[in-house]
């Protein structure tokens, strides 16, 4: 085992302990903000230079870039790196839909391809914190690029980690970085166990992940979930005020043969690598038997913290389940507005639905100890994807990628 992967390999006691660190010191501390998680608006603190008005166009603001490239993570970097409204700080590959010795290349790889060999690549996890590495490359081939094939990049990554480069910029500039995250969290989860202070000098997180409808990996789990479900629930309960742009809006982003020639008939780099890799992924899905193209997942996030008029978002309370034979990855969202607790409309704010209990697992027989009560009241702590513009979101993802849409 090299000196990277010991930074991510910890003990089931360190996981715990670490964890217990970070939630004890954040709990709810941004509470008051979650509004800052909401796509890319700025929060009460953002800077005076900021445009606030909807749609793209305002910003800058900083990121982070957290990515497992991936079909839909390829796109998405070719959207960031697209993206005036962006100022990346870094990218960080994970290992996910494929390991980390082909998600670090297809960084570098998208990073030459957009002419922004400007932007730091640091190389991250080979392995979830506790877990054995499970890929899709059922979906997404055997390179992660849907068997596009590109020359080898000559960038190099930094030296440094990729959960220390995720430290050392959010430290450098508090309160300003948002982490755009659409791969396993296990970078992050690493990053926040590192520096307990960490978690409240974030801005916001903005993920792709998460189901509150089932799952594409398992019938309960999201990928990105599923892959490090304690680096998730790491990050849920951080206190980090998170938008969760997850399957119950993802799944309504199918590319398509149109899409794809648009991208064909463009002629710039970006364009055309775009169309390369969507091509070969919608034959890849055909050949398997897959019902309609691949969904723009990781896109998606992207837009959507680009155009917050992209996505309506609801307020949830969103915990992880661990434990589960079945079930572990599973993102449980509680609300009292929705679902089979909901309370009548306009109940939301009243006291009522906010003492809403969040319960544990009923005891067993051979146990004493009464149902758990893990929390006694409904504090929300993210902002859940709920509702979709398709069309306004392709619009934005094929015109900036194709160059035919004005920033």
């Amino acid at each position: 085992m090299d000196s990277k992967q010991k930074i991510f390999r910890i003990t089931r006691r360190q996981f715990v302990a670490s964890s217990a660190a970070v939630l004890a010191t954040n709990g709810f501390a941004h509470g008051a903000n979650t509004g800052g998680a909401l796509a890319g608006q700025p929060s009460e603190q953002g800077k005076s230079g900021e445009k606030s008005g909807p749609g793209p166009g305002r910003g800058p603001f900083r990121v982070i870039i957290d990515t497992d490239p991936g079909v839909d993570d390829a796109l998405a970097l070719l959207l960031a790196m697209r993206s005036p409204e962006l100022k990346i700080e870094a990218i960080t590959p994970v290992a996910g839909n494929v390991p980390l010795d082909l998600t670090l290349p297809n960084a570098l790889r998208m990073v030459e391809i957009a002419g922004r060999t400007d932007i730091p690549v640091a190389a991250g996890a080979r392995a979830p914190l506790m877990r054995r590495l499970v890929t899709a490359t059922y979906a997404h081939g055997e390179n992660g690029l849907g068997g596009a094939v590109f020359p080898e990049p000559t960038t190099k990554p930094v030296a440094a980690p990729a959960a220390e480069m995720i430290r050392q910029i959010v430290r450098k500039y508090p309160e300003e970085v948002t982490l755009i995250t659409i791969g396993p969290l296990t970078n992050i989860a690493t990053a926040l166990n590192s520096d307990p202070e960490l978690a409240g000098m974030v801005r916001a997180l903005v993920m792709m992940g998460g189901s509150l409808s089932g799952g594409n990996i398992t019938p309960a789990a999201e990928f990105n979930v599923y892959v490090d479900p304690e680096a998730a629930r790491i990050v849920f309960q951080s206190g980090i005020p998170i938008t969760m742009v997850g399957l119950d809006v993802t799944r309504r982003t199918s590319l398509t043969d149109e899409h794809v020639r648009t991208l064909e008939a463009a002629q710039n780099p970006v364009s055309q690598a775009a169309a390369k890799i969507g091509r070969n992924a919608i034959n890849h899905n055909r050949e398997h038997g897959f019902l309609v193209g691949p969904n723009m997942h990781d896109s998606l996030a992207v837009a959507g913290f680009l155009d917050p008029a992209i996505l309506k978002l609801q307020d949830y309370y969103i915990d992880v389940e661990t434990a589960g034979e079945l079930t572990a990855g599973e993102t449980l969202g509680y609300s009292p507005v929705a679902g089979d607790l909901r309370r009548r409309p306009g109940m939301e704010k009243d006291a009522a639905a906010a003492n809403m209990p969040i319960r544990g697992s009923a005891p067993t027989l051979a146990s004493t100890k009464t149902s758990p009560v893990l929390r006694d009241k409904f504090v929300p702590n993210t902002k859940v994807a709920v509702e979709v513009d398709s069309v306004r979101f392709f619009d934005l993802l094929i015109g900036r990628l194709s160059g035919s849409k004005q920033f």
